[in-house]
């Protein structure tokens, strides 16, 4: 993914710091060289020693370095990389460079290189929304500097919102995607569902699957590192918001389709991964369910098919469906690709600990006149490569 690319890896002071040498050791693997550049607060947060033993390189702090190249550490640095990336990038630090400082070894370089260059938000939810930080913001994405980030969640102040730090792989997956060059959806918009729904019994209670959302998020990560413009259709999960990708939230199955239907008209390509529910209650219980009779009834009435009426709109997009099947997979793959006109299925084997809430997968494409085995890999590495194959089969009917 990242072969033979030099990465100059940044830290500053916060607590995400702790996920640097992962970072480090996933972009090692991905084939990169790594150089980790750390602030004097990151080095309270993180050894050098760590980075250092993870990344094969001397870890470098200081700007008027002896060791260095001519004691110039900061033009030495911003000479070597492909591209520059900070994570974290605190508050102070986005501050600092978006006004020019280089009061440190890693701000200096900043200044000094015209590599791209990446920043990796992470913070108090408060700080992140602060106009001053937001102005920031502004400043950098108009001097070409890219935002990872950030997603949303729990934080480790206690407080829950966007400013966490995305994780390794979702950033591996963003720069890839620009250094690499593989923008083969630009100015095409996506639209993916992931994710289960929910279907309530009563306030208390509801009906749901296993599905975690992890592949449907994989699969809009690839898209948005290939230049799509991408919105992000989600029922309830635990996962951070991929870089550079609209998110919206919802629960039940109705609400998704009144979130889908509406879009799916703009745009180029939909991709349902989501695990809809197939029923709901008829009534839904507008107080708890008491415990009574030894036997209770639940009488079911189908959910839309969002699907299927994505399919069916004149002049609609490309439509990818999912087929999560615990027996005749291909079978039931096929069948679904033709009753509801699809351009491409993704089926998989579930039940019995595959797919559901795991990290890996293993998918069999089918389309009209063919089909591909992609064998067991993370469910990132896969979406990349169905990305690929649905940007193949989109531009071959376009």
């Amino acid at each position: 993914m990242l072969k033979d690319r030099r990465i100059l890896l940044g830290i500053t002071g916060g607590i995400a710091a702790y996920k640097a040498a992962e970072l480090s050791r996933r972009l090692v693997e991905a084939g990169a060289e790594v150089q980790v550049v750390m602030t004097r607060a990151a080095c309270a947060f993180i050894s050098p020693m760590t980075l250092q033993a993870v990344s094969g390189r001397a870890v470098r702090s200081e700007l008027m370095d002896p060791e260095a190249e001519a004691g110039m550490g900061h033009i030495e640095l911003a000479r070597w990389p492909d591209a520059v990336l900070v994570a974290p990038a605190s508050a102070h630090f986005l501050a600092r460079v978006a006004h020019g400082l280089a009061d440190d070894l890693l701000t200096t370089l900043c200044l000094a290189t015209d590599k791209p260059m990446f920043l990796a938000p992470a913070m108090n939810r408060l700080m992140w929304t602060n106009p001053a930080t937001q102005s920031n913001v502004s400043r950098l994405r108009e001097r070409g500097i890219r935002l990872l980030g950030p997603g949303v969640g729990a934080q480790a102040c206690g407080e829950t919102g966007v400013g966490r730090m995305l994780g390794p792989l979702e950033l591996i997956q963003g720069l890839a995607g620009t250094l690499t060059g593989d923008h083969v959806l630009e100015g095409n918009r996506v639209l993916v569902t992931a994710g289960p729904t929910r279907e309530p019994l009563d306030p208390v209670r509801f009906m749901t699957n296993r599905s975690s959302g992890k592949m449907g998020f994989a699969v809009a990560q690839a898209a948005a590192a290939m230049g799509a413009q991408v919105t992000l259709v989600s029922g309830p999960v635990a996962l951070d918001t991929p870089a550079n990708v609209e998110r919206i939230d919802v629960e039940t199955a109705a609400e998704m389709q009144a979130a889908v239907v509406p879009r799916a008209g703009d745009a180029h390509i939909f991709i349902a991964t989501a695990a809809v529910s197939d029923y709901r209650p008829l009534v839904a219980g507008d107080r708890k369910i008491k415990k009574s009779a030894d036997r209770l009834q639940l009488e079911l009435v189908r959910n839309p098919d969002i699907l299927a009426e994505v399919a069916a709109l004149p002049s609609g997009p490309f439509c990818v469906g999912f087929a999560a099947e615990t027996h005749d997979l291909e079978a039931y793959a096929r069948a679904k690709l033709t009753a509801k006109g699809l351009d491409m299925i993704a089926a998989n084997a579930v039940g019995n600990g595959l797919a559901f809430d795991r990290d890996q997968n293993t998918l069999h494409l089918f389309w009209p006149g063919g089909d591909e085995i992609l064998p067991t890999a993370a469910k990132t590495e896969l979406a990349s490569v169905l990305m690929r194959r649905v940007a193949e089969r989109f531009h071959a009917q376009n």
